[in-house]
């Protein structure tokens, strides 16, 4: 085990596990999965409760911890943490197109398709039971909250207490019908940017028709397009993400000999926005997290022709989009070009298996408590709802004062607020 070390008053102490990809296979093929402990300096010999972090994505790593702040020094008050990369991401065998460059697309499909919410929570249940731990609570942000919906379905006696922020997802239908409600979400969003920012929309035009009518570079050589600049839009669904973002349009336009050009911080502003660039199984798994037994055929793209404001064409008013994954992102986007045919098989895959139980939702004992944001952007609040009224033993705090990102926005009363409301559920005579 290598050795650990401090940040601040956090001990943090690193573990890898070698675990099966497929658990179908079990003496199949394995990866390495990672996994930070973090416990206060104080603390750190202390017999205390577990609390595992389930980050949104798919695709992104657990944070590292660089400060005692936010949830996580709340956290540090009650729990041990294990701060889980997720299969894929970090130091959990990354997936990036240069580490599948090996494999036909057949092959790259088949391994993508072991990296979904059921075999996360499969990886943490084996590291539940290495580490000797009978049972630990969870903290699911965004997609951390549909792997925390898994886990409650199929290893319930496993958890104490579930907390989730922005993540209740729906268990049931197809993925159209979330797009549906997003694209109708996405839409209150783009009219409330323009209203507040009344220079947005002129220049939001401006640039589309530039790029329609030039070759315009990204730094790292790929061109830039209508599409990609639509995809900033993700930012509206963040508290600060629509001021942050009208600054970057605000400096979009340099004057090179007496026309309007892109400028270059402009543009390497627009590439790092491309998370899909260095996260990939954020784009290429995206739709996947809403399939059970049924293929997702390109949802977004299929349900986006139904709103064709979405759609640009110069003398018309520009839209952007949100956290929607599109086919043509394999064939622009430089890192998912050799995802492309990989991205297409699963796109058509319908053997999914199921990753919610309702009858065993129906029946949950486990202290649930979760932070529902009513506006939220990427999770529907109305779907939210209606999952969480199914489950007993659950409370839900229903709040517009917060975007998606109320956990990194102000996490430490949002876990506070979640650690109470489930110590209410324990102590109600109704239990």
């Amino acid at each position: 085990m290598q050795q650990g070390f401090f940040v601040g008053d956090m001990y943090c102490q690193p573990h890898y596990f070698q675990l099966p990809l497929n658990y179908q296979q079990p003496n199949g093929s394995r990866i390495q999965v990672y996994a930070r402990e973090v416990v206060a300096r104080e603390k750190r010999d202390s017999d205390l409760p577990w609390l595992v972090y389930l980050q949104g994505g798919p695709g992104f790593p657990s944070p590292r911890p660089d400060a005692e702040q936010g949830w996580l020094k709340r956290a540090l008050q009650t729990y041990r943490v294990l701060l889980l990369d997720q299969r894929g991401t970090g130091q959990s065998q990354p997936v990036h197109a240069q580490t599948l460059s090996e494999l036909t697309a057949q092959a790259q499909a088949e391994y993508l398709s072991h990296f979904r919410a059921d075999n996360i929570v499969r990886d943490a249940e084996a590291i539940r039971e290495a580490l000797g731990v009978k049972q630990w609570s969870l903290l699911g942000q965004s997609f951390g909250g549909f792997c925390t919906l898994h886990y409650l379905s199929y290893y319930p006696e496993s958890l104490a207490r579930a907390f989730v922020t922005g993540g209740i997802p729906p268990i049931a239908g197809h993925a159209d019908e979330v797009y549906r409600a997003t694209y109708r979400r996405l839409l209150d969003k783009n009219a409330a940017f323009f209203r507040r920012f009344p220079n947005a929309q002129a220049l939001c035009n401006q640039i589309a028709d530039h790029l329609l009518a030039n070759d315009v570079r990204l730094p790292n050589g790929q061109r830039f397009t209508v599409e990609q600049f639509q995809l900033i839009g993700i930012n509206l669904g963040r508290s600060g993400g629509d001021l942050a973002l009208y600054y970057q349009l605000e400096d979009a336009f340099v004057d090179v000999k007496g026309q309007p050009e892109l400028s270059y911080s402009f543009l390497n502003a627009m590439l790092a926005e491309q998370s899909y660039q260095t996260n990939p199984i954020y784009a290429i798994l995206h739709e996947s997290i809403y399939c059970q037994h049924e293929a997702s055929r390109w949802s977004a793209q299929r349900v986006r022709d139904e709103f064709p404001q979405c759609h640009y064409q110069s003398g018309q008013d520009f839209c952007f989009t949100g956290e929607m994954v599109y086919p043509w992102m394999f064939e622009q986007l430089e890192t998912l070009k050799p995802l492309h045919e990989a991205a297409n098989i699963l796109a058509e895959k319908s053997d999914w298996p199921a990753l919610y139980d309702g009858s065993q939702l129906a029946a949950n004992k486990v202290p649930l408590a979760a932070a529902v944001y009513v506006e939220d952007m990427y999770v529907e609040f109305d779907y939210s709802r209606q999952v969480l009224a199914n489950i007993p033993n659950s409370r839900a705090w229903m709040t517009n004062e917060y975007e998606h990102n109320g956990l990194r926005a102000d996490g430490e009363r949002i876990l506070d607020t979640l650690i109470r409301m489930t110590q209410e559920i324990l102590d109600s005579p109704q239990r």
